[in-house]
């Protein structure tokens, strides 16, 4: 490949890049009463949001719909095809349709209109003409045109398109911010994904428990600690006082120490050369919140300690891993 050709990819890129920004960048100056009627209907909406929308608007109007799902906006996908040839009692009174067409000209969607106003379904238009067809017949219309597409045919859909998304995510998240929709109702929608575990997941799920937590009294030997380190299998063992509270850890790290200072592992106690203290963390704490301590302090294993700072269970990073947090 000759360095003329790579320019002009790279110059393609930019430029679309820049045409798509510019798109985006407009949308911000039609955030107008429009905008708000049109969350007011979706946020008041008493059934489902029903997005429909043909060709690309329709797999942008896919992920639309998917978004507002899992954002505390109950919402699916109808395809206006589909719609026209039985699909169309997907939708009952109480919804809302939110229309998506760049012309407001598509058959299939300004077909769908007379059934949806008999059945009295509010429509929320996405369209880049409010004298169109599907504009003048809906509730709200938002405005999503663009300049120009970034194909340089001026014709696949590409900014329209971006630009349409970006308008669904704005109203997706105006929605959850006004629903007060937190992190935990997130993960209850995403529970078998990576985002659910990382959310729900808690400390008390992953860690060690009783015998199996690495633990030595402060009047144990650097070999002893080093046998419960080996026996456990979790780079670290805790260090106990004669009352049960976490007097400190002795790591992998400390071992290394001590060794390059030639003390004696079997003559010296573990109390002399362990990290006093050490970062613990409590059962109830979010595994994500745990694993940001840990990578905060560069630390590669945890104790987990009660509020009387007794240790109650014990985890490293290949747990995490393991759970599927990291």
């Amino acid at each position: 490949m000759n360095t003329q050709t790579q320019k002009n990819y790279i110059d393609s890129a930019k430029r679309v890049i820049d045409i798509e920004t510019h798109a985006i960048a407009n949308l911000a100056q039609r955030l107008n009463d429009n905008f708000i009627a049109a969350c007011d209907i979706l946020y008041n909406c008493n059934g489902k949001v029903v997005v429909s929308g043909m060709g690309k608007s329709g797999h942008i109007g896919n992920k639309i719909a998917a978004t507002l799902a899992s954002t505390g906006t109950p919402a699916f996908f109808m395809h206006p095809g589909e719609a026209n040839h039985g699909d169309l009692g997907m939708l009952s009174k109480g919804d809302v349709l939110l229309a998506i067409s760049n012309s407001g000209e598509t058959n299939e969607l300004v077909n769908l209109l007379p059934v949806v106003k008999r059945l009295g379904i509010q429509v929320v238009a996405m369209t880049n003409s409010a004298t169109s067809s599907l504009g003048q017949h809906a509730d709200v219309v938002l405005d999503i045109s663009v300049d120009k597409e970034a194909c340089s045919l001026g014709l696949a859909p590409t900014s329209s398109t971006t630009a349409t998304l970006v308008m669904g995510d704005a109203l997706a998240v105006a929605l959850l911010d006004q629903k007060g929709f937190t992190s935990d109702d997130f993960a209850l929608s995403h529970p078998g994904g990576s985002l659910g575990r990382k959310l729900l997941l808690k400390v008390h799920d992953i860690m060690l428990t009783g015998s199996d937590i690495p633990l030595v009294s402060v009047n144990a030997s650097v070999a002893d600690a080093l046998l419960e380190i080996s026996k456990k299998g979790l780079g670290m063992t805790g260090v106990i006082a004669p009352d049960g509270t976490l007097t400190g850890v002795f790591t992998d790290g400390d071992l290394r120490r001590i060794l390059d200072a030639r003390i004696d592992i079997h003559g010296a106690s573990v109390e002399s050369v362990m990290t006093k203290g050490g970062k613990t963390t409590s059962s109830e704490q979010l595994a994500v919140e745990a694993l940001n301590l840990m990578e905060t302090h560069k630390i590669s294993a945890l104790m987990v300690t009660d509020s009387q700072r007794k240790p109650v269970g014990a985890f490293n990073m290949h747990m995490l891993l393991k759970a599927g947090v990291l």
